[in-house]
């Protein structure tokens, strides 16, 4: 990778460089290349101008960071000084409002940090642990009829993870409200993900595609305040099996001994079943994917799965100590294929990382997508290889060049109860069936919005393992 020549400036401090810039000339293109092809335009910089490098969509600064050592500065040891005030987030928050994924207001964000934090431990999330195999072993039921068929596994996987979300979240078996749900933040996810790429015209301005967005809302909106309302009427007490709603609802701050208001509260119940369901559907969906490209690493799943349940058809969490290359297969295909594959901070004053000037208010870019192929630190990285996260291969790589759930005070919330899902879901259908290619597929793409789809979704035959 190439490195741009130094260009003067006396505004910026004494000895720092300045960012390469993709500007026309360079063949890159500009603002209508970044919203064609986001991922062929990033792409293109990196080749062109290595680990860091600054680009301006309709004017808008943005610096994209491509190196662990950048990823720490900015996420651990200056976390502070850098915020969620950054275009990205504010292209979300329409739908995620003051919610802990999108939240700029960093006093708040603390607070309800301190207040959610312990729901979302190991101890509490194997409480839900059932509700993760249960659901799936009632899909796995439902599949029984349809041995030999093609299935759209990304929709399958999709209903699965609103069920299970629903049920930890709210006790209640959903249905159609659950499909509703997944249809509304589908159209959102597709509408913030164009105008990431291009922001114009405004969100405020009411033309069809804004009224589709606002409907959007309003219907996912709907689907977390009917569930708040039966569960106030209902007057449920916390307890050891509560679901999440009621420890949440029961949930009061150590320091000023208040809870949540209802707005706040409906925000983040509904930043939890957006953040679960994408990361189960879109993981899984791709997981399946690999494992019937890759049969010899499907064979090693289903001997691991088969020897540490034994007799048994369904996994636990206390299994999930020895489902090591189960765990590996998930965080190889978040490597490949992190569902959260882009997030920004905005530089809240003007910062020097390994001495490039960043300038205050600049919108910096991490992209895993980019990060997790670094050919610095993963070798043939678009091959699909589960023995790169066994502990001496973790150990023998910096830390910040895996970074599926963020990194810094900043990291997800909800990364325990993720991967407590992947490997209980993936487990539980693998100790039965196989999804396999069918005759004639052609090869998935990833279709960059605000989260990584699968282009198309994945759609795999279903077979019985004999």
């Amino acid at each position: 990778m190439s490195s741009a020549p130094t260009v003067p400036d006396v505004g910026r401090p004494p000895g720092a460089r300045e960012i390469p810039t993709i500007r026309r000339k360079d063949g890159i293109g500009g603002a209508l290349a970044f919203r064609n092809d986001q991922l062929h335009f990033l792409g293109a910089g990196l080749d062109r101008y290595g680990d860091i490098f600054r680009f301006r969509p309709l004017g808008i600064p943005i610096v994209l960071v491509n190196h662990p050592d950048y990823i720490r500065h900015i996420l651990v040891e200056k976390g502070e000084s850098y915020d969620k005030d950054a275009m990205l987030f504010r292209v979300v928050r329409p739908v995620l409002r003051k919610g802990l994924i999108a939240n700029a207001d960093m006093e708040l964000w603390r607070r309800q940090r301190r207040m959610m934090a312990p729901h979302f431990t190991p101890r509490t999330v194997s409480h839900f642990a059932r509700n993760m195999t249960d659901e799936t072993a009632q899909m796995l039921q439902r599949w029984e009829r349809r041995e030999g068929q093609v299935l759209d596994v990304t929709d399958e996987i999709g209903q699965l993870a609103l069920r299970i979300v629903n049920r930890s979240l709210f006790s209640a078996e959903v249905g159609r409200t659950a499909q509703a749900f997944e249809r509304a933040f589908q159209t959102a996810n597709a509408i913030l993900g164009a105008f990431f790429r291009f922001p114009f015209p405004p969100l405020n301005f009411p033309t069809p595609r804004n009224r589709k967005l606002h409907r959007a809302i309003d219907d996912m909106d709907t689907f977390v305040s009917d569930f708040i309302q039966a569960r106030l009427r209902a007057d449920v007490p916390a307890g050891d099996e509560a679901d999440l709603l009621t420890l949440l609802l029961h949930t009061v701050d150590e320091e000023d001994g208040k809870g949540m208001d209802l707005e706040q509260l409906h925000h983040e119940v509904l930043n939890i079943c957006i953040g679960a369901y994408e990361t189960t559907t879109n993981t899984l969906s791709w997981a399946f994917y690999l494992l019937a490209r890759h049969p010899e690493v499907e064979a090693k799943l289903h001997a691991e799965v088969d020897a540490v349940l034994g007799e048994r058809s369904i996994p636990s969490f206390e299994d999930l100590p020895r489902l090591t290359y189960t765990r590996m297969v998930i965080d190889e295909t978040l490597r490949i294929y992190s569902p959260a594959y882009q997030f920004m901070r905005r530089a809240r004053e003007e910062d020097v990382v390994d001495g490039y000037r960043v300038p205050a208010n600049t919108n910096v870019l991490i992209n895993s997508y980019f990060l997790h192929r670094h050919p610095d630190f993963w070798e043939d990285p678009e091959s699909f290889v589960p023995e790169r996260f066994t502990p001496e291969a973790i150990a023998a790589r910096p830390k910040h060049v895996y970074t599926p759930f963020g990194a810094g005070h900043r990291i997800c919330i909800g990364k325990h109860f993720a991967l407590t899902e992947l490997v209980l879901v993936l487990s539980t259908v693998a100790r039965r069936y196989r999804l396999a290619l069918p005759e004639a597929t052609t090869e998935v793409h990833p279709q960059a919005l605000i989260t990584l789809h699968p282009e198309g979704g994945i759609h795999l035959r279903l077979e019985e393992r004999r």
